[in-house]
């Protein structure tokens, strides 16, 4: 279930955000720890290997080639690659949400334009929407492994109530090896025709209003397919893996603490006549390399929310809520012909509408 914490920030307050690092459900922390402690664990071997088991001559090596990785591992552009990459997935991520097919707005063009309350009418409408809620159902189906595993077969799609028998029967037949998903739209303009020739739907101008509303929510429903079938290019995913797991392998050498004699010394300034010069100074002796395990913790962690996001329909604890909208869409579908056909209330006297006794007194003069 995706998680949402837009409640506990709907104030400004002190310490709001950090209330928020405490979870674990969809943290970073979930998914980064094992990198973490890998990374962890392989610095301190190196640690252990370089002041426990190397001779000084050859900690002098070790350190030149520290040295030569520390100097290496800044000519990454890390920053650079990791930021285009990450907003090109953050901006993916929220087209991807934004081409979901909801049938709200075409549920609404169907009650107002097919029309007749008896039963023929009624189940005319149900079944225009029902085509609609099977469109997205096959495309969903095809990029949504939450979504598969509840409809695996087409046998399972009949039973949940969004196609009949005869209706699969027909799908089946039709043999492609593409996805068929937009065979339901194509029922829903057949379908929507024969209700016009009967006089369901009263002119043209309202059939055009539908189809036009059906043609908005098959582009969602291909938009969403192309999406799937269309990725970021893998060259630039695999660029920016490497470029990362690179950094931190030289990271892992540079960043160890060498011995003063055996690392950089730093530079002596000009003695004074009679002055002796100081000793040669290196870096503080840290068996923790408090700010390499930060900096791994946010290049590797911003890695980490690409590839969360880069796929929004699988099972990540973030991904999209797939068959939550299947069924809220089933709901709504089932309780609109119900409700839209229920009077909201008498209607008003022409003396109480507005502007009318005014054009009355107008008309008088």
């Amino acid at each position: 279930m995706t998680v949402s914490y837009t409640l506990k920030v709907a104030e400004a307050r002190f310490g709001g955000f950090s209330g928020l690092l405490l979870r674990w459900r969809g943290s970073i922390y979930k998914l980064l720890y094992k990198e973490f402690l890998l990374f962890g664990a392989l610095y301190a071997v190196l640690s252990i290997t370089y002041r426990l088991l190397l001779t000084q001559e050859q900690r002098y090596v070790y350190a030149q080639v520290a040295r030569y990785c520390n100097r290496s591992a800044d000519l990454i552009p890390l920053s650079f690659v990791l930021g285009f990459y990450v907003t090109l997935v953050v901006n993916r991520w929220w087209s991807q949400y934004t081409s979901i097919p909801l049938p709200d707005q075409l549920m609404c063009v169907i009650s107002a334009s097919v029309h007749g309350v008896d039963q023929r009418g009624r189940l005319l409408r149900r079944t225009l929407i029902r085509y609609a809620n099977l469109a997205s159902v096959l495309v969903l189906r095809s990029v949504s492994t939450r979504v598969l595993k509840r409809f695996p077969t087409m046998e399972h799609v009949v039973d949940a109530g969004f196609m009949s028998q005869e209706e699969r029967k027909k799908f089946e037949s039709l043999k492609s090896d593409f996805n068929k998903y937009w065979v339901p739209c194509v029922w829903f303009t057949n379908l929507a025709a024969q209700a016009r020739r009967d006089g369901r739907i009263r002119d043209d101008i309202a059939l055009c209003l539908l189809l036009e509303e059906l043609n908005k929510y098959r582009a969602k429903c291909s938009m969403l397919f192309h999406y799937d079938w269309i990725s970021i290019p893998l060259v630039y995913t695999q660029v920016v893996t490497i470029a990362v797991y690179s950094f931190f392998a030289l990271s892992l050498v540079g960043r160890q603490f060498v011995e003063p004699e055996a690392g950089a010394a730093k530079p002596q300034k000009l003695l004074k006549p009679g002055q002796e010069p100081a000793p040669a100074l290196g870096d503080p002796d840290m068996y923790v390399p408090l700010t390499t395990l930060l900096q791994f913790f946010f290049y590797a962690g911003w890695l980490k929310v690409a590839e969360q996001i880069i796929n929004p329909f699988g099972e990540d604890d973030d991904d999209f809520e797939t068959n939550q909208l299947i069924d809220r869409n089933l709901q709504v579908s089932k309780h609109q012909d119900q409700e839209s056909r229920a009077a909201p209330g008498p209607p008003l006297p022409v003396s109480s509408q507005p502007g009318r006794g005014k054009e009355r007194r107008g008309g008088s003069l």
